[in-house]
């Protein structure tokens, strides 16, 4: 019979997401409500071996659904990555009672939340990335904010470029994934978009695309490019030169983790931050709450790292057809 839960902990690491408060808030109070007590584990991993570990009650976490990033804070660790390192979080988390742990964050996170799992701390992982790069999920908190915020500067950016009739690049952020700017790219009418997953380097296609536009009467192009191609101001140096087109490149960087968090990610982080309660109360460990084909799961967190995640292939083809 699975241990009886007494205390929660809560961190969020990895790269913050608008919609993390919002699933803390959940976490706290569906916690509160089971007759749980709460500690919030500031900073991360980190946090949780330097040991800064406050209580938390329903106050803690008023007035925090509205606004972005993490009230807790997150840090990399990489002291985390080590046997040992790993071995002195779950002393920690012994030490402080804390029975469950719920972990908001990405792949990296999980991974932590994993090694944790094994050393005999039940843990709950939510799904928290800008990136939208989960494999087990259809949904992660902060995309839906964050691929907003870059389709509106976007499209404020696209007024000028038209104005001028220049050639616009404009980086959206996405080391390993195009998601941003594949959304991006079909909500904000994009020319190209440069895919990581995608991308064959081959910018004599968009200078010929460019030039071909151009014969054909259209006066601006817009290009979208993903953080993980970078190397934007450089690229608009020398599609200018090939196609003598004024080309400006613009990098919206961190703006996009910021801002006030969409209706979809408060309402979808705060059912997943409260299933993850849930799931812990059950007796339920190592397991990741996943937004599938309109419903939320949850599956074993070690299945969960071993999926791979690719663009859809569809939807790539889509925004080629219509850039025509």
């Amino acid at each position: 019979m699975a241990k009886e839960i007494n205390t929660i902990g809560v961190l969020t690491s990895g790269g913050d997401a608008p919609g993390m408060n919002a699933a803390i808030r959940a976490v706290v109070r569906t916690a509160l409500a089971q007759g749980k007590k709460v500690k919030g584990i500031m900073r991360g991993y980190q946090g949780l071996i330097d040991e800064e570990i406050i209580d938390m009650d329903k106050h803690s976490v008023s007035d925090i659904i509205q606004k972005g990033g993490t009230i807790l804070g997150t840090a990399r660790c990489d002291d985390f990555r080590t046997p040992e390192g790993q071995q002195r979080g779950a002393e920690v988390c012994r030490k402080y009672g804390i029975d469950g742990l719920v972990v908001i964050g990405g792949d990296g996170s999980f991974q932590g939340a994993q090694k944790l799992a094994h050393l005999g701390v039940n843990t709950i992982g939510i799904p928290g990335t800008i990136d939208l790069d989960i494999a087990c999920t259809d949904y992660t908190i902060g995309f839906d904010t964050a691929v907003n915020t870059a389709m509106e500067a976007i499209d404020k950016v696209r007024d000028t470029s038209t104005s001028h009739e220049r050639c616009s690049i404009i980086e959206v952020m996405g080391r390993h994934a195009g998601y941003i700017a594949l959304w991006c790219g079909l909500a904000n009418g994009a020319e190209d978009i440069l895919l990581p997953e995608r991308y064959n380097h081959d910018e004599q296609k968009i200078i010929n695309h460019i030039i071909d536009s151009r014969k054909l009467g259209k006066k601006h192009h817009l290009i979208i490019n993903a953080e993980g191609i970078g190397h934007s101001s450089s690229m608009a140096k020398r599609i200018e030169a090939a196609t003598g087109m004024e080309t400006r490149a613009t990098i919206l960087g961190h703006m996009q983790r910021g801002g006030s968090p969409s209706c979809k990610d408060r309402v979808y982080a705060s059912i997943m931050g409260a299933y993850a309660v849930d799931a812990l109360c059950e007796g339920k460990s190592s397991r990741v709450v996943a937004y599938k084909k309109g419903e939320y799961i949850d599956i074993d967190i070690d299945e969960a790292l071993a999926m791979s995640k690719d663009i859809s292939e569809y939807e790539y083809n889509i925004s080629k057809v219509l850039a025509r």
